[in-house]
């Protein structure tokens, strides 16, 4: 019997990183990702997901936490979108240097100036060369099975680097499939 489950973009980042069993959630909200952070909030409230749950003061503590966490051996969740993935530049480095795999869903949207909350690439473009691998989803089941496989990859010993998960804001982020 085949069962299919609607989700959005975000509901199934939320989905494949409980899926992953991580034991470390620290995230900061920020539009359109929002959802991700609420919904492992939730996960981790209502003991689907058996983890500590960090509420942090902005996305730089967000990673420094998930690197923290995952120095300690400890498979972490994150996310994040747009400018709180700029804030985040200067820890990103110290995740791949440090060779931690991190697997992080971000929620494409475009940075300032001029301001909007349209889908851009320039956030995730904008740290290409931060040593992190980058993965880009075509539809609502690429975020969910991207997602497993970068922590896969992410972790294979003869990789041992953090990962993007890229989904187009608003576009992939809310859209049901």
């Amino acid at each position: 019997l085949v069962t299919y489950k609607m989700l959005d973009g975000n509901a199934a980042a939320v989905e494949a990183i409980k899926l992953a069993k991580v034991g470390v959630v620290s995230s900061y909200p920020i539009t359109p990702q929002s959802p991700i952070a609420e919904g492992l909030s939730k996960l981790v409230k209502d003991g689907e997901l058996e983890a500590k749950y960090i509420r942090v003061e902005s996305e730089h503590s967000a990673m420094s936490a998930a690197i923290g966490a995952q120095l300690s051996g400890v498979r972490t969740g994150t996310a994040t979108a747009s400018v709180g993935l700029a804030l985040m530049h200067e820890v990103l480095g110290v995740a791949s240097g440090c060779r931690v795999p991190i697997v992080m869903p971000v929620v494409n949207r475009a940075l300032v100036s001029p301001w909007s909350l349209w889908c851009d690439h320039q956030d995730t473009m904008a740290e290409r060369d931060t040593g992190w691998l980058q993965f880009y989803c075509e539809n609502v089941q690429d975020v969910l099975d991207l997602m497993i496989m970068a922590y896969k990859v992410a972790e294979h010993e003869e990789v041992l680097l953090p990962a993007m998960v890229c989904l187009d804001g608003f576009f992939l982020s809310h859209s049901v499939q």
